[in-house]
Parts: structure tokens; sequence; C-alpha cells
């Protein structure tokens, strides 16, 4: 019976320790907590100042978990498709991760600001707001529009001016260009000033009335925006019809 009753008083004491393992728990003062995880954002915003639109930056937000269960970052979702991210999936209890985020290539211009949530596991944070800002300097404006249009009657002059005003510190140059629209539109380029400043000419020259549409690709010698593209979409009638 002293056996018997020994081997009881062992199997007690075994899951008396062991359950509360199992099942992650802990006394502190008599009270069982599970264990969680706690994501804890040291900055959540970041400022590049000034860039310029060809720029391609990025930023790295770090992400600890001050808990006692691994973090699991379950989402990441930025509100604009130029963002790309990289980031630790699971980060373990009193451990640090990483969320990097970048912009590509043209994506900003004046002053910007994206933002990318991130969803956690963490029952009393379920996500966060990353935010990266700035301000986009433009290598390059083009004045008015990069859209040409002309509407109105055949026999109406329509023809459109375009400026291309360079704001990089290096030389910069249209080296040539080309159309899909040879026999509808004629087109000169004139530098304004060399170097920095071009100006396109073009006028219709269709005389039957009805809809066209194409492109014209200007070829620079810079790496960075080596082709700009201006659409131009015509929309003529006879004189004698009423504009709608």
């Amino acid at each position: 019976m002293k056996i018997r009753h020994t081997c009881f008083s062992a199997f007690i004491l075994l899951v008396i320790v062991i359950i509360p393992a199992r099942w992650g728990l802990q006394r502190g003062g008599g009270v069982m907590a599970a264990a969680t995880p706690r994501a804890e954002i040291p900055h959540t915003v970041h400022d590049f100042g000034q860039i310029w639109d060809y720029q391609e930056v990025n930023h790295t937000f770090t992400i600890k978990n001050t808990g006692d269960a691994p973090l699991e970052i379950l989402e990441v979702d930025p509100d604009c498709a130029c963002t790309v991210a990289n980031y630790s999936r699971t980060i373990p209890p009193g451990g640090e991760g990483a969320v990097t985020l970048g912009l590509k290539p043209f994506s900003v211009s004046s002053p910007f600001q994206k933002n990318t949530v991130i969803r956690f596991n963490d029952p009393s944070r379920r996500e966060v707001t990353l935010v990266m800002k700035g301000v986009g300097k433009p290598s390059l404006e083009i004045l008015p529009s990069h859209v040409i249009r002309f509407r109105g009657g055949v026999k109406e002059e329509h023809q459109a001016q375009v400026r291309f005003v360079s704001h990089l510190p290096t030389h910069w140059e249209i080296t040539r260009y080309a159309t899909d629209l040879k026999e509808k539109i004629d087109l000169t380029l004139t530098p304004e000033r060399e170097g920095k400043i071009y100006v396109l000419h073009v006028k219709n020259k269709v005389l039957d009335s009805g809809p066209y549409s194409g492109k014209i690709e200007l070829f620079t010698n810079n790496r960075t925006r080596p082709k700009i593209v201006v659409r131009v979409i015509a929309d003529l009638y006879p004189d004698s019809a009423v504009s709608p």
C-alpha cells in the first residue's frame, strides 16, 4: 500500500507541473497567464527629406517582441504598388526583427506620404501603420502636360507646344525622336536652352473628320530616364457639325 500511495502522489505532482507547461501558462501571484507576443516599434515614421524622383530609396523599421511568445507578422499592406517590402516573418520572445520598405524610381513627386499597414498576431496591438514621407524633386518637367489633345473642326488650325525642362545637375539632351503619326502630324524640336530646355511643336495635318491617336517618343542621353513619351489624341469633325 505504501508503494502504491507513493506512486499516486508522484503522478499527481507530475500532472501539476506538466499541464501548466503544456498550456503555456505561468504562475504569478497565484494567477495563470497565457504566453503572448507583444509588438513594439520604436519609430513608425521616416522622413527622407528631399530626393530626386528617379532615386530608389528604402528604410528599415525595427520591430521588437517584448512578449513571451513568438511574434508573427501576418501581413504587410502598402497603399501604393510602388512600395516594395521585405520583412522578418517571425520574431522570437525578447528578439528583434525588421521591416524594410522601399520606393521604386519615379513614384514620388512634390510632398509625398506612403503608408504601409503591418498586421501582427499580438492580441493587444493587431496592426501598426509605418509611414515614409518626403519631398520629391522632379528631374524633368513636362509643361503643360505629356498629353496633347486636338478637338474641333477639320478646317481649324490645331497645334500644340510642349516644353521639357531638365533640373538635373548634368548636361541633358534629347538626341532624337520618333512617332507613329507621321501621316497625321508635323513635328519640330528645338533647344531653348542648350542642355536644359527643349520645345516640341506639334501640328495637325489631317483634313478628314474622325478621331486618331498615337505617340511621340523622345530619346535622351540620360540613363535614369532614357525615353519620354508624349501622347496625341485627336477628335476632328466637319466644320458644319456642332461640337458636342
